[in-house]
């Protein structure tokens, strides 16, 4: 049976429309990762995969990454009476790469729906290929060699403008990493890195460093790279981490929503 799909907008995003049990029989892992990459996003419109399910899909695709508990499946809300460090979540509103802070980020995301907001929390993704391909020669000649320092404490204050100390400091405690603003993949194709973590390209006057990181992040979340997930109970969304950017929209966090998360182990270090 072929893989069934439907393309969402022309930059970013596809609907797979093939049932449950072809999916879990891993027949179209292959094509279902080669679309991954080309096309950012995908949407499986109310699969209803329960956790077992979701982890025998994510497996047709690559090897599992645990999360920082050794969990298979992440349960995501902002509820701190769900889970302690929920607060921690509160920079997946602000437009990111997931593991910046590592050499090898992990390769996607699967995302499940249980619970949902009645109002906003749902999830936008932005096409970073598609966003440095569409930039003109001379920026790109511009841009291809610089690096930029990443940091989770700079997401602090983006969602708590003044924190407190110790706060800032477990921030900190974290680190900083350099990474190319052009990440050149073994593919051949070029992505751009960038995100609430970056925070100062190396070499450069601050205020034209932020000027850039700015210009750029506004560049690539352009209506035409971006695609806005309005979720449904039992809906799952996968996105290449290493070729897009993510971000959820405000929601009130005792709502109540809940999303299941399994991750792809990492492939390919940034470069």
């Amino acid at each position: 049976m072929a893989l069934e799909t439907r393309d969402i907008k022309p930059r970013i995003g596809t609907e797979i429309l093939t049932g449950k049990e072809a999916l879990l029989g891993g027949e179209h892992a292959g094509e279902i990762r080669e679309l991954l990459e080309q096309r950012g996003v995908l949407v499986f419109p109310q699969i209803n995969l329960d956790d077992q399910e979701q982890i025998a899909f994510t497996e047709t695709l690559g090897n599992l990454a645990p999360e920082l508990r050794g969990q298979s499946v992440y349960k995501v809300s902002l509820d701190e009476s769900a889970d302690s460090t929920a607060a921690y979540l509160k920079g997946s509103m602000y437009w990111h790469i997931d593991g910046t802070m590592n050499d090898v980020p992990i390769f996607a995301s699967l995302l499940s729906a249980k619970v949902l907001s009645p109002e906003g929390g749902q999830t936008e993704f932005c096409n970073t290929y598609a966003a440095w391909e569409d930039l003109s020669d001379e920026d790109k000649a511009a841009y291809d060699d610089l690096k930029v320092l990443h940091s989770a404490w700079n997401s602090l204050f983006y969602y708590d403008p003044e924190p407190a100390l110790d706060m800032l400091e477990q921030m900190m405690a974290i680190g900083d990493n350099e990474l190319p603003l052009v990440w050149k993949h073994r593919s051949g194709r070029k992505s751009l890195v960038l995100g609430c973590t970056a925070y100062q390209v190396l070499g450069m006057d601050p205020k034209e460093s932020a000027r850039l990181l700015v210009k750029l992040r506004q560049w690539a979340t352009q209506p035409e790279f971006v695609y806005r997930h309005e979720w449904h109970v039992g809906d799952m969304v996968i996105w290449d981490n290493t070729g897009t950017m993510h971000r959820a929209t405000p929601y009130d966090p005792a709502s109540g929503r809940m999303l299941h998360r399994t991750k792809l182990e990492g492939e390919e270090a940034f470069a």
